[in-house]
């Protein structure tokens, strides 16, 4: 992997670091987006890595994408196709990762900041984190499909046709997120959360995520007969034999992957 320009990673005890670097407001640009990619690619591969946190470094976890750049889209044919293409891959970077991905939130995550948090499995935000989709108001019209997976028809529209913000409390009140907590104390929640993942089987974990993305669409038979393969697979692994012994001897077990 290429050293990235915008992003710092940083790997310990299992758990993967990634700090969002663009200041002022980490606005995405087509590198910001192409190191993002590259980056959770490398992760996805890596054995070392059981969970990721992905936060940001300035006043804001995102304000979306740069419209400075976007200014200079369609000069050539295929200009919008390769931005939309990398656009896609950006937010699926994130939410194919095989790994966990936790998002801790400070200040304002809009329009595609808001979506990069939608594409994370867990949603940690600070007190001090808002929540905007502005495309309208910047003759857009892209990300509906990320916020109704998340809210009802009423709000999603409200969302989208005003360009409201909403604060950090109210995606709680509505299940949204998973928490809210002071700014000072985010990354400190972020790592309880990566703790805990980290000390489980890799195998379980990975196939728990992989459950998530694939039966999302599936009817409910279907989908937990898909559940149920993954189990019987995982049944036969050294990790769930361990597990299994470590609850009947009442102590702490010890996963090695396999």
């Amino acid at each position: 992997m290429s050293e990235p320009e915008f992003h710092e990673v940083a790997i310990a005890d299992r758990i993967a670091t990634v700090t969002m670097n663009r200041p002022p407001v980490n606005a995405q640009n087509r590198r910001m987006r192409e190191e993002l990619i590259e980056i959770f690619d490398a992760l996805s591969d890596d054995d070392g890595v059981g969970v990721v946190i992905l936060r940001s470094s300035t006043r804001a976890f995102s304000a979306g994408a740069d419209i400075r750049e976007r200014t200079g889209i369609a000069a050539r044919r295929g200009d919008y196709v390769r931005h939309n293409r990398l656009a896609r891959e950006y937010f699926y970077a994130v939410s194919d990762c095989e790994k966990p991905v936790i998002a801790a939130v400070n200040g304002p995550a809009i329009g595609a900041g808001f979506a990069l948090m939608l594409a994370c499995d867990i949603m940690i935000a600070a007190d001090d984190a808002w929540f905007q989709m502005p495309e309208v108001d910047v003759g857009l019209a892209g990300g509906t499909a990320f916020i109704m997976q998340h809210f009802s028809k009423s709000r999603c529209s409200a969302m989208y046709f005003t360009g409201r913000r909403y604060p950090a409390s109210e995606l709680y009140r509505l299940g949204v997120i998973e928490a809210v907590v002071p700014k000072d104390a985010l990354l400190d929640e972020a790592m309880t959360y990566a703790r805990e993942i980290a000390a489980k089987s890799p195998l379980a974990v990975q196939a728990a995520k992989r459950a998530f993305g694939t039966t999302a669409e599936m009817p409910l038979r279907d989908a937990y007969r898909y559940e149920q393969s993954l189990t019987v697979a995982l049944s036969r692994t050294d990790d769930a034999q361990e597990a299994q012994r470590a609850f009947v001897e009442k102590r702490a077990p010890v996963f090695k992957g396999k």
